[in-house]
């Protein structure tokens, strides 16, 4: 009789992803990719640094994204997934060996209804890396308790979740099918069990034969920083399994981290240091009413929506200081007031906003449309408003 040998680890992956594509329509192959090695590095959590999430989100209803996570829990290490569970039901759930938190309708924690959520908003923040423990105080022994929070975590809503969740995920944006997309009806009761009893538990039993060998690993990465901190497993994942699975992670990488920079909208920090940027021009300082008042030119830009009268100095003050940017008493051809040097966000714009294509020589671009502002230059700008600049903040 001849002897059946278990399927490779590239087999297995191949059979992971031939379930995905058979119950999901998924945006594209990387995206197959990324989720078919996001679930498989569950089975390895105790191995890896970081705790990718998998966003899975959608524009509206009827997207797929339920149903994805209905996949994902039938084949990824102990599924613990929830609607409404309270914070501390999950905080209590994480073990040395944690559960794989998976939560539908997230958008109902980050959206309008998310008051209350605070305990669950840290723990999916701060699960993404290890040694990074909730705090708590308990009363009846007098003491502080440390709570593990690393867990891998995969959150379905409607719409994008905020930023500091997105920055430690691997985004999957569903879409309603088109004509002609098909996907086969997946069934709990049918269809399930042979996802979680043959597949799960062969994904497992390769994985936690060899978690020695994949802490060790240090993977070659296509990306840097907190992008290279979450796609580290997936990799490490792919290059353990072999066959084309190694090249075909980093595509995945490369692809969909390129996708979340292109999609991804600058905070709001981000947004008004390029806005100033632009607002000064060639000019070397500016008064704080000469700045707002460039920044608000737009009458359905954003920052007249900052309160009544739109952005404030004392709001621009505030965000500005966050990147060690100050106004100071400044003197100017019309006399002394508040504002700001252009020298002082030297270092912000260098560190933060995207380089500008050299202007021609001559061109004079409208406020919000380019990198030079329309408008008059200083001296001319304070002599309009000279009485109304003593008293600006």
């Amino acid at each position: 009789m001849t002897q059946r040998h278990p399927p490779t680890g590239a087999a297995l992956l191949d059979q992971l992803r031939a379930a995905l594509t058979r119950y999901v329509i998924l945006p594209s192959t990387e995206t197959v990719d990324a989720v078919t090695l996001w679930i498989a590095a569950t089975h390895a959590q105790p191995a890896m640094a970081h705790a990718p999430r998998l966003v899975i989100r959608g524009p509206e209803k009827r997207c797929g994204k339920s149903r994805l996570l209905d996949i994902v829990e039938a084949t990824c290490h102990d599924p613990f997934i929830t609607v409404n569970s309270s914070s501390p039901a999950i905080y209590r759930s994480i073990t040395a060996d944690p559960p794989t938190i998976l939560v539908d309708e997230a958008d109902t924690i980050f959206g309008p209804k998310a008051d209350g959520n605070e305990d669950l908003r840290g723990l999916l923040n701060a699960g993404h890396q290890r040694n990074r423990p909730a705090k708590r105080y308990d009363a009846a022994r007098n003491q502080v308790e440390s709570i593990p929070t690393f867990a891998m975590a995969a959150l379905a809503g409607i719409g994008a979740m905020p930023d500091t969740i997105e920055d430690r995920a691997i985004i999957v944006r569903m879409r309603r099918r088109g004509p002609g997309e098909k996907a086969a009806p997946y069934r709990h009761r049918r269809d399930r069990t042979p996802l979680r009893e043959h597949l799960a538990g062969a994904l497992n039993q390769w994985l936690r034969a060899d978690l020695t060998a994949l802490e060790e690993a240090e993977p070659a990465m296509p990306v840097e920083d907190r992008a290279a901190d979450t796609w580290e497993p997936l990799i490490i994942i792919a290059d353990h399994a072999g066959g084309t699975w190694p090249d075909r992670a980093r595509a995945a990488a490369v692809a969909l981290t390129a996708e979340a920079d292109d999609n991804g909208r600058p905070s709001a920090g981000l947004r008004l240091l390029t806005d100033c940027r632009t607002a000064f021009g060639d000019d070397t300082a500016l008064p704080t009413a000469v700045l707002l008042e460039r920044l608000k030119a737009n009458p359905e830009g954003e920052w007249n929506e900052h309160g009544p009268a739109g952005l404030s100095p004392r709001k621009l003050g505030v965000m500005l200081s966050e990147y060690d940017i100050r106004s100071a008493n400044i003197r100017f051809p019309t006399g002394q007031a508040k504002g700001y040097q252009r020298a002082d966000f030297a270092d912000a714009w260098a560190r933060y906003c995207p380089a500008l294509d050299p202007l021609p020589e001559g061109d004079v671009v409208p406020f919000g449309r380019g990198t030079r502002p329309n408008r008059p230059n200083l001296v001319s700008a304070g002599q309009r408003g000279t009485e109304s600049m003593p008293g600006t903040g």
